[in-house]
This record gives C-alpha cells, structure tokens and sequence, in this order.
C-alpha cells in the first residue's frame, strides 16, 4: 500500500520535483511558448511523479482543484510575468480567501537549440496557506478600517470603491461578518474578471517572511 499524501509531503515533493525538472530536458518543450500548454504539462508530470510514490485523489474540471482531499489546488506561471487564471465563485474569495491553499511553480524556459529541446528551470516553488489567499490591497484597506472604528458604511462604501462585484444585500452581509471577523491579510493580488486573475509577484516576495507562505525552492 502507497503512503497517503499529506500537504507535508506535497510540499517535500514539490522541492524534489522542481530540482529533478530543472535539469532534464524535454523534447517536447522544444519552441513551446504557450503558458497554458506548458502549465498543463507540468501538472501532469507532477501528478505522475507523485502517483508512482503517493495514494491520493485525482482533481477533475467537476472537483475544481489539483488536490481536493488535501484542498490544495497547483498553479504553474512563468516567471517573465507570474500570473495566473481560477475560477470564479463569488467576491468574497478576494476578502476571505479562494477557499483552498496554493502550490505554485514559478519557471523560465529556454531553448536548445542544438539539441531542439527545451528546459524548464523553476526558479521558485511556493506554497500558500487558505487563509493568505485573498487579495492584499482589499485585506489591508479593510484592516484599516475596522481598526479606525469603521461601521458597515464605510465597509460597503470601500466594496464599492473597490469595484466587488457585490449587489447591496450582499455588501451588507460581508460588512456585518467583517464587524465580527476581520479578514487576515491575503498576499495575492486579485483582478476582477469572469475568472480572477491571480498573480503571484508578492507571494515570490513574502515567501518565508509572512505567515502561512512557504519558500520551498
């Protein structure tokens, strides 16, 4: 019987992966510049990696993330511009969090030319904890005003200066949760869009000084 895999073990794999990975080069990867097509090939070369050593349950596009028992979902972004795309389920993820933890891959890709393959070097491996996944400038300015004795006026008034994508039911609903339970401070920077756009240049900065962000590589 595999070991079940752990969030420990994802992450100590992680490490191995990431080393093992920046030294192979990969045929395939060869004039490859769509993000999308490597991220994807990343993914999939990690999940074999882990499932010849780990028992563990499989993501699907039903069950939303890489790694649901563990409720940890992987992102691979190159480091030219680290971003990525996820789902959106509603605006609560930019105050509160995504609802899941993040491991990310952060690589540059260069070609060989002479040889027509192609090596990824992941220059940084992070981990993210639940509750640092929402979005920085949105934790901090709330912060600040429930530290400034704000009511839900001035709550509601910054949702909507900050464009949330919130009717005023709901705006009022986070506001009187925010009175009773202050949001932690996210470390992403989270766009607005059909899907979030997720990007990573402060969690590559914080990474082993914040809480609950973890420097792997």
């Amino acid at each position: 019987m595999k070991p079940q895999l752990t969030v420990s073990l994802l992450c100590e794999e992680a490490n191995q992966f990431a080393r093992i990975e920046s030294s192979r080069e990969h045929a395939s990867l060869f004039g490859v510049t769509d993000g999308k097509a490597i991220g994807t090939y990343v993914e999939h070369q990690f999940r074999e990696y882990l499932t010849q050593k780990y028992s563990f349950t499989e993501g699907s596009s039903a069950r939303g993330i890489d790694f649901p028992d563990l409720a940890v979902d992987m992102k691979v972004t190159s480091i030219k511009q680290p971003q990525s795309s996820c789902p959106f389920q509603s605006a609560r993820q930019k105050i509160f969090g995504l609802g899941y933890s993040l491991l990310v891959f952060v690589y540059e890709k260069e070609d060989n030319q002479a040889f027509e393959t192609g090596r990824l070097r992941f220059f940084h491996t992070v981990f993210v904890n639940e509750a640092q996944t929402a979005d920085y400038q949105t934790t901090v300015g709330l912060r600040q005003i429930l530290e400034n004795d704000g009511n839900e006026d001035d709550l509601t008034a910054f949702m909507y200066d900050r464009n949330l994508p919130v009717d005023e039911i709901e705006a009022y609903r986070i506001a009187q949760e925010l009175l009773n339970n202050p949001p932690n401070i996210g470390y992403l920077t989270i766009s607005n869009a059909l899907q979030w756009r997720l990007q990573y240049r402060r969690i590559i900065d914080q990474a082993g000084q914040a809480e609950g962000i973890l420097r792997i590589i």
